[in-house]
């Protein structure tokens, strides 16, 4: 028994919020949880992090796709699979579908090779909800005010194609996904993500 819970979104849809307060929910429930983020989470994650983010990198699309997958190679070796083997509670903030929506749709890569080297960075692990927060990049970037990363910084096309990929692939998946209208206020946000988390705990046996 394990729940893996993934959260995606483009920038600033507040899903490194809700994944907190999801965690939170969980420890206030004496339910074992992670919260662990992407990309980093690990020593060598974090290193890669930084490089993926600094403004001033010029990084091929190819290459980007590598060090994420790096990344979260290392991240599922050294705590996702360990936690969900002791059946704890596994929140990512972003994972495989983030590489699908931006590398995949937004850099325009085969995603047929994205998918391929998404399965080997997993080693096969997939995630039980992904919880997507919806929001117009036109929202998300004003949400951010000054743009601080590589991907802050790209063209609003750019984000809009990333965002047609993930609402595709909520589609294509509508068991497993969960849009939420991230203009919502957070309290409301929170608690329709609580009832589709609840709902799973429930079937497997965590409450």
């Amino acid at each position: 028994m394990s729940l893996f819970i993934t959260f995606e979104g483009g920038e600033g849809c507040g899903k490194s919020t809700q994944a907190k307060a999801l965690y939170q929910k969980l420890q206030q429930e004496n339910l074992p949880a992670v919260l662990i983020h992407e990309p980093g989470g690990t020593t060598l994650g974090e290193e890669i992090r930084k490089t993926l983010k600094r403004k001033t990198e010029i990084i091929h699309p190819k290459t980007e796709l590598l060090l994420f997958a790096a990344s979260r190679s290392q991240l599922v070796a050294e705590i996702i699979q360990p936690a969900l083997k002791e059946e704890k509670i596994v929140i990512c903030d972003r994972f495989s579908h983030s590489t699908i929506a931006y590398q995949g749709y937004g850099r325009k890569l085969d995603l047929a090779t994205v998918k391929m080297v998404n399965n080997l960075a997993t080693h096969g692990i997939k995630p039980d909800i992904v919880i997507f927060l919806d929001l117009s990049p036109e929202e998300g970037l004003a949400r951010r005010g000054k743009l601080l990363d590589r991907f802050e910084l790209q063209e609003l096309s750019f984000h809009r194609q990333v965002r047609q990929g993930y609402l595709k692939m909520a589609a294509d998946e509508p068991d497993r996904w969960l849009v939420v209208d991230a203009t919502l206020p957070k309290k409301k946000i929170s608690e329709i993500i609580w009832g589709k988390v609840n709902h799973s705990l429930v079937g497997k046996g965590y409450l």
